[in-house]
């Protein structure tokens, strides 16, 4: 269940050596990964939020292997996958690619807590929609 977008480096996030800065690779994942939720899984974080369901990351491990540089265009996925011992978590794995080539590749894990606070958990309607999804084998 892969999803793609394709974006155009933004010139604000070119640095000193006319490369993307390290910092944004991260920002363009996020808009793949925020777009595939709301779109695929219907989970709009804003409605979620206002009904105090907050869906947060708990952490991601991200390996660069080139740079993107200006004017470049490229794509994002994001591939969801279930977590093998928390059924709290859900990891998102994704990679920038230019030129069908990996720039950067990384997972994403998350979960949702309740704004009034108490554990950590998946709504139902997400893990129904992700129930056939692969699990997370710990690779990148």
């Amino acid at each position: 269940m892969e999803y793609v977008k394709t974006y155009t480096v933004n010139d604000e996030h070119i640095d000193i050596q006319n490369i993307v800065d390290g910092l944004y690779y991260p920002f363009y994942m996020e808009y793949c990964r925020h777009e595939y939720i709301r779109e695929v899984l219907g989970f709009d974080f804003e409605t979620e939020a206002r009904n105090g369901v907050n869906m947060v990351l708990s952490r991601y491990t991200l390996q660069f292997v080139r740079s993107l540089k200006k004017g470049d265009t490229f794509q994002v996925t994001c591939s969801p996958l279930r977590d093998k011992t928390n059924k709290a978590v859900l990891h998102f794995k994704q990679t920038i690619l230019l030129n069908n080539k990996i720039v950067t590749k990384a997972v994403f894990s998350g979960t949702c807590v309740r704004s009034t606070g108490g554990r950590p958990f998946l709504p139902e309607a997400l893990t129904e929609k992700l129930a056939d999804v692969p699990e997370w084998d710990g690779e990148l």
